[in-house]
């Protein structure tokens, strides 16, 4: 292993989170960042939410990243209870014994998930250049530039709010075809969205649907909204390098193909390809053991989820919702006998853009 200094494409949490990594080692890194502040893709006027997951292991999520030496210095809502509804506006109420996931800001704010890591590299010695697209990694690096394709968009609105704190749902395909609506309410600043997995060109219609649809069932009140939107892409790839450099997030495709939930997956891809530099591991080898089984049960997830339709997502609800939300769906995401039984058929069926 030589120790050359280290080029990382891309300030997002794969990127950063590889840089920390890399600088705790002594590492020399460098992060170049195309856009001209951390999370610009998430606006700036409010900050996006998202939810970080806290489903798929049994240990706490914040406890982890402490164990993984990652910055917890960010604002976070633990959301233990929450709402979902049915396209006949069934009301389902979620709760959990520990947060079912954490709603975090995204974004280049003060108390964002960006800005944190962006912090906490820079404390360690990580040079990051803004407005710097790189072009050619010369030397060791690692590849983190976002999603390459849109297999899902997420479009709404960012809002200030009077609204109490919390998380609501609705699974609806005449709001958001194959996918779900969702509002996050959290400090006074609002995300209302639909996420939608099919008939993008309809965007602007199925953001109104779910707008009227939080107005109804919830009271919604959105003050000074800006418009925003995102894409996601879904995709386990044969490979994660690109000739000899390891491609780590979203570029790479780890996400969670079922709704998105894939924060987590993206921080470890970030993890291990730093791993894989310090120790010369194959990156192939290791994300492959760590990270494609939920991926692999993530894309069967997807497809069942796809044939339920309206009918089926209240059956969904109320059969794998119901009780403990957390342990309900940490079964879901395991990669069982039956997921693997079912994981090829789920691989022909569900095709990324990308490809």
């Amino acid at each position: 292993m030589t120790e050359t200094r280290i080029e990382i494409a891309g300030a997002g949490p794969a990127g950063l989170a590889a840089a920390i990594t890399l600088a705790k080692a002594g590492r020399e890194v460098v992060v170049h960042e195309a856009y001209k502040e951390v999370g610009y893709r998430f606006g700036s006027l409010y900050q996006d939410f998202q939810g970080l997951e806290n489903w798929t292991t049994e240990q706490n999520v914040i406890e982890l990243f402490e164990e993984q030496g990652l910055t917890t210095d960010f604002a976070t809502l633990a959301c233990y209870k929450g709402t979902a509804f049915d396209y006949k506006q069934r009301r389902y109420e979620i709760s959990s014994d520990q947060p079912l996931f954490y709603m975090l800001e995204r974004g280049p704010g003060p108390n964002t998930l960006d800005t944190a890591l962006l912090k906490q590299a820079q404390s360690l010695g990580v040079e990051v250049k803004f407005n710097s697209r790189l072009r050619e990694i010369t030397g060791e690096g690692i590849m983190a530039g976002g999603p390459k394709a849109a297999d899902a968009i997420s479009a709404g609105y960012h809002f200030a709010t009077d609204m109490e704190d919390g998380y609501w749902v609705i699974c609806d395909d005449d709001l958001a075809p194959k996918g779900y609506s969702y509002l996050l309410i959290m400090n006074g600043v609002g995300t209302v969205k639909s996420c939608m997995f099919d008939d993008f060109k309809q965007e602007k219609q199925y953001v109104a649907r779910t707008v009227t649809a939080f107005e109804q069932l919830v009271d919604l009140k959105m003050i000074n909204p800006k418009f925003h939107g995102g894409i996601g892409n879904f995709y386990v790839p044969e490979t994660a390098y690109n000739g000899q450099y390891p491609v780590v997030g979203e570029q790479a495709g780890f996400q969670d193909t079922l709704w998105g939930f894939g924060m987590r997956l993206v921080i470890s891809s970030g993890l291990l390809a730093a791993q894989s530099l310090l120790t010369g591991e194959n990156y192939d080898q290791l994300w492959r053991k760590q990270l494609k089984p939920q991926m692999d049960a993530s894309v069967v997830n997807r497809c069942i989820f796809s044939l339920l339709g309206n009918k089926g997502y209240g059956w969904f609800l109320r059969k794998k919702i119901q009780g403990d939300a957390r342990d309900s769906l940490r079964k879901e995401y395991q990669h069982s006998l039956l997921k693997k039984a079912l994981h090829p058929w789920a691989k022909r069926r569900y095709q990324s853009r990308r490809v």
